[in-house]
């Protein structure tokens, strides 16, 4: 099985991670791996076709947000908190506080 692009925690840049969490699919998939933990791809849910999610799951793997991992033909991803704690304390604390404000917030009409 080929090695997967997931950069140690001394090198994930914060353009890089900024860059991944600015997609509104990418931020999907951190909220759902943040509240369920460790998760298959197949289970994820977004509205995105196989091959778009798969793309949108590289960025957050090469920003070094996500760790993926091979069981069978099947891949799991898990959420790299310790490693961004470490690196750039309360960032997704602070970004993911905000994706659940928006969320809950109506769009006014304009």
């Amino acid at each position: 099985m080929p090695s997967l692009d997931e950069p140690e925690p001394a090198e994930i840049e914060l353009s890089a991670v900024l860059h991944a969490l600015s997609d509104p699919t990418r931020l999907a998939v951190i909220r759902q791996i943040e509240a369920d933990g460790e998760r298959c791809c197949g289970t994820l849910v977004v509205d995105v076709a196989k091959s778009t999610l798969s793309q949108h799951l590289r960025v957050l793997r090469e920003a070094g947000l996500t760790r993926t991992r091979a069981c069978g033909n099947q891949r799991w991803v898990s959420l790299r908190r310790d490693d961004l704690d470490e690196v750039f304390p309360g960032l997704l604390d602070v970004v993911l506080r905000a994706a659940d404000r928006t969320a809950r917030t109506p769009v006014a009409a304009g």
